[in-house]
């Protein structure tokens, strides 16, 4: 009776195994990744940099227009009648080609816009592609983690900023608008309706400010995300110099690399899971805030 060793029994699927990959494969592998990486970001400049160019241009252009409904009114009502023929005429030709330019330049620029985030997403793509690629369960996959760490600290920390800058910048607008207001209150004695109609304004912007910051808190996201990436550098440094729990239960023999690359990798998964939760802890009390004004 003989029996069939190599041929494995029916029904049964044997796992796939991913062969290994020399120092040179791997190593040509995370440039390739590198380097998709590096022109992923370059171009999510570019297209930031060219929305951002449209906003502005757009805000140029309805300025723009207003000063060219100003000439054109100047043309026809103070140039019509005391003017001769040709400058009339040239007046009106100058309005209709400033409006064509503008907007024959807001349609390229828009043509720019889609083109370039039709390269972004193809870039996108590519940088999934090459980090297809890259050994996971290697520790130089590890470590590209850790470092690419540091970029959601960098991330984490700029929109902090920005929620203490505009926190900041309605507290000022708060304090300074109180003050102004009863100020003006105090100063008119009845008679001034530039003085009454000035405290009336500034008491509704001083209103909306404090609405919008109690809604939106701005200083509670901004203390969240800069908590989240003080604790995320913290395990940084840890991991790198084997420091508090990354140093082992016995000094004399540490972890392993690997072994502390992925205790880093699970701590900075939980701790952006929290963030994440808090980020929805604010948006639900600020509907909840709402939905009890209401």
């Amino acid at each position: 009776m003989t029996t069939d060793v190599g041929i494995p029994s029916q029904g049964r699927s044997q796992p796939e195994m991913r062969p290994a990959l020399s120092p040179e494969e791997e190593q040509s592998r995370q440039t390739e990744y590198r380097r998709r990486v590096k022109e992923f970001d370059q171009l999510e400049v570019d297209l930031r940099a060219a929305r951002t160019f449209q906003r502005l241009f757009l805000l140029s252009m309805l300025g723009a227009i207003a000063l060219v409904f100003l000439l054109g009114y100047t043309v026809i009502i103070g140039l019509w009648n005391t003017q001769p023929l040709f400058t009339r005429y040239a007046g009106l030709a100058i309005v209709v080609a400033l409006w064509a330019a503008m907007g024959r330049f807001l349609l390229t620029n828009r043509k720019t816009i889609t083109t370039k985030s039709g390269e972004l997403r193809n870039a996108l793509q590519d940088r999934q592609t090459a980090a297809a690629q890259l050994p996971l369960d290697s520790p130089s996959a590890l470590r590209i983690y850790r470092e690419a760490s540091l970029e959601i600290v960098d991330q984490y920390r700029r929109s902090s900023n920005r929620n203490r800058r505009v926190h900041n910048l309605f507290q000022v607008i708060i304090i300074t608008g109180s003050i102004v207001t009863s100020s003006l209150t105090a100063l008119n004695d009845g008679s001034s309706i530039v003085l009454r109609f000035g405290a009336a304004f500034l008491s509704g912007f001083v209103g909306i400010s404090a609405g919008v910051t109690g809604y939106f808190k701005f200083r509670e996201r901004g203390y969240n995300l800069q908590s989240t990436a003080d604790e995320i550098e913290k395990h940084y440094n840890a991991s790198q110099f084997m420091l508090d729990e990354y140093a082992g239960s016995d000094p004399s023999n540490p972890p392993a690399e690997d072994e502390r690359l992925r205790m880093f990798a699970r701590f900075v998964e939980r701790l952006k899971e929290e963030q994440r939760k808090r980020e929805l802890q604010l948006e639900q009390s600020s509907s909840a805030s709402e939905e009890h004004a209401g």
